[in-house]
């Protein structure tokens, strides 16, 4: 056996369905579409939501609410996270930069101050936004908070 007396088994090739050859082939005419319509045509593609011409299910339903374009999105941060940063980096002075380079917040993110959880140390504290819950309680420890 040579490479040029190959042949796959008999019966595992098929031959392709030869449509729209004439009526003798059993496949002319409307080659296997059916009669008219839409799906019969060159270049038919259903659209994505189509549902025979009936109202789309997205259309049907009533619209809510609105994206405000404006809407300025802060990554929050507790004061006790802010303590558990604190011990860990053993700093007092926690800013943007600070929290960026030891990667607890992405570089294109603005950071807000929050309140929730208590505060023992001194901290000196930058951020994009702060609580006043949070200013208080800061202030409150003897530290202090710039607001950038």
């Amino acid at each position: 056996m040579e490479l040029h007396n190959l042949r796959p088994a008999k019966g595992a090739v098929k031959s392709g369905k030869r449509i729209a050859r004439g009526q003798g082939s059993g496949k002319g005419g409307t080659s296997t579409r059916g009669h008219k319509g839409a799906k019969s045509r060159s270049g038919y593609s259903r659209k994505r939501n189509f549902e025979g011409g009936q109202m789309p299910l997205q259309m049907r339903l009533p619209k809510r609410g609105f994206k405000n374009p404006n809407r300025v999105a802060f990554v929050p941060i507790n004061l006790e996270r802010l303590v558990s940063i604190s011990e860990k980096y053993r700093t007092s002075k926690i800013d943007i930069e600070f929290l960026v380079s030891n990667g607890i917040v992405n570089k294109n993110k603005k950071v807000k101050i929050l309140g929730n959880g208590e505060l023992s140390t001194k901290l000196e504290v930058q951020a994009h936004a702060c609580s006043s819950n949070a200013k208080d309680a800061i202030e409150k420890a003897g530290g202090s908070i710039t607001v950038a």
